[in-house]
């Protein structure tokens, strides 16, 4: 309490007026958000997907016989529910029902490899996963022939679902039709081995038993790190992780109206970030998700047409792929009014040109799975400064410090992003000592370099192991990628720093160009030059066609960087040169 009221929080007095700096979390599970949707907005649509529509009414029905299911194949409180599933009804459905059964969720990414799969699995120890047929093989593999035998006996339960099974009249009955090659469904054994078709799945319980949640120290999700530094580590957060920070959303988002809203589901519901401010914060606000199985530019450009989203939460990647098809300008994009990014740096270029394309509003966020994931936000409807997370949402503290003392340090200066707050998870899945290394005293060392300014507003300048030490001095990549960014022929950058014999390392710059552009390493040398000092201008650049990205949408610097130093890929002929022309 006494470090409480020394606690300074310089952010509150910037806070737009209509906003409280802080805000009451109720004590209840995450599936009753259905619940309440479904009292107050039954005949409310809940969820669209090609064309079919789910009331909230439906979708309530629908997780009630999921979780009576579960409950009638002896999965109860506690147990692991694995997801697997890209963003389809099911997704939600299995979601919602596993949490009413009491049962953990386990978000499992549908792009996983059989390496990546059977960790998850076997780390969680998930007893049930509900997936695609046609991701099936990569779980037979993972099993083997005799799953009692194999590394996952305690995998009791398969459901196997279909894109099939979402769509309407006649969209169901044509679609096996499309499907040949690689995505043709495989042959699935039901009735062996715990394999169990989805619709009959849902058939299977008779009766639904209600299940006593304690909030605060029951589990929700185990939703696993992208494994960057090892293997992937279950982050372990409760109902009251969750709901606190669909709250907190909710609360810096205060204009948007219940029951009236639509949000754009292009981001993975599998991933954190649109678990929360998608699926969670949609049910939350009774409005309606419009559910896209995958990001491709001109399907989410129809569907804004079509369906008219007034909330399109993404990553940066998204809106300049949206800002450059070569179509967009055809479309009416004037329904969008709030877009909150997240997983990687926004650069002021994308985030300007998109709201002169839509009308709406841009903001850049922050945040980390560890923290349910949102904890800084530029205000939707306030002051806002580019170039900056923006401010700690209501009743989350931040501060900077010094990463060998641990001693607060004063605005300006870069020290470690910590965090506290209600969303910030109860630890890592039987992990104790890595939990101890990242919460101590209630603060989550996040490993983000940061600054404060003197209003709260904090600017996230890299990773500790993203910066680049040339020569003595620290380089952080995200201020040159800034730079490049605002060049007119450049449509994606990233930096990272690569091995240099006299300085120790220097910076290396990848560049994907915009579409009918051309620039050159020189031109883009000059261009650095008259921007930045010396020692952080890129000593070398290469060309790509695209980079390599998470889900998400988050450039992966670490693969970059693998990919540099194993010379796996020679860099490109600069545009111009005949190589260059014979590929286009």
């Amino acid at each position: 309490m006494e470090e409480a009221q020394r606690f300074e929080r310089p952010w509150h007095k910037h806070y737009p007026l209509d906003i409280e700096a802080d805000v009451e979390i109720p004590d209840i599970a995450v599936h009753d958000l259905l619940q309440h949707s479904a009292t107050v907005f039954p005949d409310h649509g809940a969820l669209e997907f090609f064309g079919k529509t789910t009331t909230y009414r439906e979708l309530q029905r629908a997780a009630t016989a999921m979780a009576a299911a579960l409950q009638a194949s002896g999965i109860g409180k506690g147990d692991r529910v694995a997801v697997m599933l890209p963003n389809c009804p099911q997704t939600v459905i299995a979601y919602f029902g596993a949490l009413m059964a009491g049962a953990v969720v386990v978000m499992t990414n549908p792009l996983y490899v059989e390496r990546e799969l059977a960790h998850q699995l076997k780390d969680s120890g998930a007893c049930a996963i509900i997936l695609l047929d046609v991701l099936y093989p990569r779980l037979a593999k993972v099993r083997g022939e005799v799953p009692e035998e194999g590394p996952l006996p305690q995998l009791k339960r398969v459901i196997v679902t279909s894109i099939q099974d979402a769509l309407p009249f006649p969209k169901n009955i044509l679609y096996p039709l499309k499907q040949t090659g690689a995505m043709k469904p495989p042959k699935i054994a039901y009735g062996q081995n715990g394999l169990v078709s989805y619709k009959r799945f849902m058939r299977s319980g008779k009766t639904f038993a209600q299940v006593d949640v304690e909030p605060s120290s029951d589990l929700a999700l185990l939703q696993y790190t992208g494994g960057t530094t090892g293997q992937a580590k279950g982050v372990m957060l409760t109902h009251r992780n969750l709901i606190a920070n669909t709250k907190q959303n909710a609360a810096w988002c205060n204009r948007l109206q219940d029951g009236k809203e639509r949000f754009l589901a292009a981001l993975p519901l599998f991933h954190v970030f649109g678990l929360t401010v998608l699926m969670n914060q949609a049910v939350l606000r009774g409005g309606l998700l419009l559910l896209l199985p995958r990001f491709v530019p001109d399907m989410v450009l129809e569907s804004i047409r079509k369906h008219r989203p007034t909330v399109f939460p993404g990553a940066p990647t998204m809106y300049v792929a949206i800002m450059n098809a070569p179509n967009a300008h055809k479309y009416d994009l004037s329904s969008i009014q709030a877009c909150v990014s997240g997983a990687a740096p926004l650069p002021l270029e994308v985030q300007q040109r998109f709201e002169e394309l839509t009308g709406g509003k841009l903001i850049e966020g922050y945040g980390l799975t560890e923290a349910s994931p949102v904890t800084h936000a530029n205000p939707l409807w306030g002051r806002r400064k580019t170039g900056t997370i923006g401010l700690p949402l209501p009743g989350t503290d931040a501060k900077v410090v010094d990463r060998q003392t641990g001693e607060t340090l004063p605005s300006g200066e870069v020290g470690e992003l910590l965090v506290r707050g209600p969303q910030v998870m109860a630890g890592y899945w039987e992990r104790p000592e890595a939990t101890a290394e990242v919460l101590r005293d209630g603060w989550l060392q996040t490993g983000d370099l940061a600054t404060m300014d003197e209003e709260g507003y904090f600017v996230i300048v890299g990773r500790q192991k993203d910066v680049i030490i040339a020569g003595g001095f620290n380089i952080y990549p995200r201020e040159i990628e800034e730079v490049l960014y605002e060049h007119p022929a450049v449509r994606e950058a990233a930096v990272i720093g690569v091995h240099d014999p006299y300085r120790g390392e220097t910076v290396k710059a990848f560049i994907v160009l915009a579409q009918g552009r051309q620039v050159s390493a020189a031109q883009l040398d000059l261009w650095c030059r008259e921007r930045l000092a010396a020692f952080k201008v890129p000593h070398a650049y290469e060309y790509r066609d695209e980079l390599p990205m998470s889900m998400i949408g988050k450039v992966l610097h670490r693969k970059l960087k693998e990919e540099t130093s194993a010379n796996l890929k020679p860099p490109a002929e600069e545009p111009g040169s005949d190589k260059e022309e014979d590929n286009r």
